[in-house]
């Protein structure tokens, strides 16, 4: 497929969006919460792609190749919303024991009440949470990307699971 598109055969194209616009697509959501930003952010990284496919190295990363181009795209839109990073210096230190959460309660929880806990999240979170645990990329990668330090990273995702686990525990105790 990556073949037919660099020879320029638009057949190429339409196999190549249709097999992977709806993955990017998840990935794309789960980074902005905002369904009508999300698609105007897949086809943005799709026309790149497309524009620049010649300077895909091995046709066999395409997938992973238009992932990180909507990624950085959905981050450079979360920017210009002006996502705040906080700085370690300007947030209360929480101490990894206070994450402590049994496993019972996670199974306790709905599917939806876990999306709907990361979606509540503030956006930096929110954003720092889906990279690491749903694009599985190092906090090292996200603090490179983001333009902030790696222990900034992994402070807000410490605070990030313990705000979605507060939220778990009240849905599973509550039942709210």
């Amino acid at each position: 497929m990556v073949k037919q598109c660099v020879a320029g055969e638009e057949k190429g194209y339409a196999m190549l969006y249709n097999k992977y616009s709806k993955r990017i697509y998840h990935a794309v959501f789960r980074v902005m919460g905002n369904t009508a930003e999300s698609e105007d952010i897949v086809q943005e990284a799709f026309c790149t792609a497309f524009e620049q496919i010649g300077n895909l190295k091995n046709q066999n990363n395409f997938e992973g190749w238009v992932k990180r181009i909507a990624l950085n795209q959905a981050i450079s839109a979360l920017r210009k919303k002006k996502m705040v990073f906080a700085d370690d210096s300007q947030l209360e230190t929480v101490a990894d024991e206070e994450v402590d959460i049994s496993e019972e309660l996670l199974f306790q929880c709905q599917v939806d009440d876990i999306k709907k806990a990361i979606a509540d999240l503030p956006d930096g979170y929110r954003t720092i949470v889906s990279l690491h645990l749903f694009e599985d990329i190092g906090q090292e990668e996200i603090g490179r990307m983001l333009g902030i330090n790696h222990t900034t990273v992994r402070s807000q995702y410490h605070r990030a699971k313990k705000k979605i686990f507060t939220a778990l525990k009240d849905k599973a105790y509550y039942g709210t």
